[in-house]
């Protein structure tokens, strides 16, 4: 294992414009940061974050330009993609998987705050994805 210490995308959508929507976003986000602090992980710059109907989409901008971010320094060090919980991915299980699958193929794995993981199930996210739209 590398003595680099992984790097952390923190991820998260809101559909909603609200006040309070806004001020739970903040919370996960800073319990994100937190949790990666205390993994000892590095949190790559920037934010990304899909709001209003991308949010709700399979096309997700900003999922999109993470997983292109992930990609590039995954040949250099161990990535991840750090989320609250599986919901802030989709609530859809199908759709999560398909988005976990996104990550996988760019040489990450997927974690929440609250522990869960799919780094060892990471092969099994990619089988059956060869030649399926994405």
């Amino acid at each position: 294992m590398s003595a680099v210490a992984p790097l952390a995308f923190v991820y998260d959508r809101c559909a909603s414009r609200g006040l309070r929507a806004r001020s739970q976003l903040e919370m996960r986000m800073t319990g994100c940061h937190a949790y990666a602090d205390g993994m000892g992980w590095a949190l790559a710059g920037g934010r990304w974050i899909d709001r209003g109907p991308d949010a709700l989409s399979t096309q997700r901008p900003c999922l999109s330009a993470l997983v292109d971010a992930m990609r590039a320094e995954a040949g250099r060090r161990e990535v991840l993609c750090l989320v609250h919980n599986w919901g802030r991915l989709a609530t859809d299980a199908t759709h999560r998987l398909m988005f976990q699958r996104r990550i996988v193929e760019a040489g990450g794995w997927t974690v929440t705050t609250f522990g869960e993981t799919d780094r060892r199930a990471r092969a099994a996210l990619v089988v059956g994805s060869a030649g399926e739209g994405r």
